[in-house]
């Protein structure tokens, strides 16, 4: 598995599930190229991320910053995050820390990985099989870069149930006042929502 070429991913989309209502789908798309990578993941894990990638400050620590705060403490770096396997439907990763020089590997899922990597603003990286069993091409393939992490967003905004179209009656200042009151509740959840729809109409769609 060491051997194999690793294919970097960024985060480029974070939205409701089609498939099931009460999960979110993470979306990483690779830097080099056009496809991308649905990852269903649970409601407090979507939380974790969008609260790190949108640098929101809760009022107490979360429980991957907490982690963080960890690493740090005992001087362990998180060097990068690996989704290593895809059995059954489910993906397995694996932190790559750095301590006084030594590589450790420790299993995590998925999710908790994503979270801990936009904390340390570490990279992402996948193998080239499970891009092949799992990844998604593109509508727009001549797009790439920027452009093409546009559409994926715009793609996945898209994708979200009816039940959260509430939010497209909103203004965007509206939205900005919302996302500020939900946050004083640590309403993260919803806070994820209002991110999504401010997202799509930043994208245009």
């Amino acid at each position: 598995m060491a051997s194999m070429k690793k294919i970097e991913l960024d985060i480029v989309a974070l939205s409701h599930s089609v498939t099931q209502s009460h999960n979110y789908a993470v979306v990483l798309g690779e830097q080099q190229g056009t496809r991308r990578l649905p990852i269903v993941i649970g409601g407090f894990e979507a939380q974790a991320i969008a609260v790190a990638m949108e640098r929101m400050a809760p009022n107490r620590p979360l429980t991957h910053d907490l982690f963080k705060n960890a690493f740090e403490t005992f001087n362990i770096d998180l060097k990068e995050v690996i989704i290593n396997n895809l059995l059954d439907g489910i993906f397995y990763a694996r932190l790559v820390c750095e301590k006084n020089g030594e590589i450790y590997e420790i299993d995590s899922r998925t999710s908790d990985a994503l979270a801990m990597a936009v904390r340390f603003n570490c990279p992402i990286f996948t193998y080239e099989f499970i891009l092949d069993a799992a990844g998604v091409v593109l509508e727009e393939p001549e797009g790439t870069g920027s452009a093409a992490r546009k559409s994926v967003s715009r793609t996945a905004a898209k994708q979200r149930p009816a039940k959260g179209a509430a939010l497209t009656s909103y203004s965007v200042e509206e939205l900005n006042k919302l996302l500020d009151d939900v946050l004083n509740k640590e309403d993260y959840e919803q806070a994820a929502k209002i991110r999504d729809e401010l997202t799509r109409r930043q994208a245009g769609g």
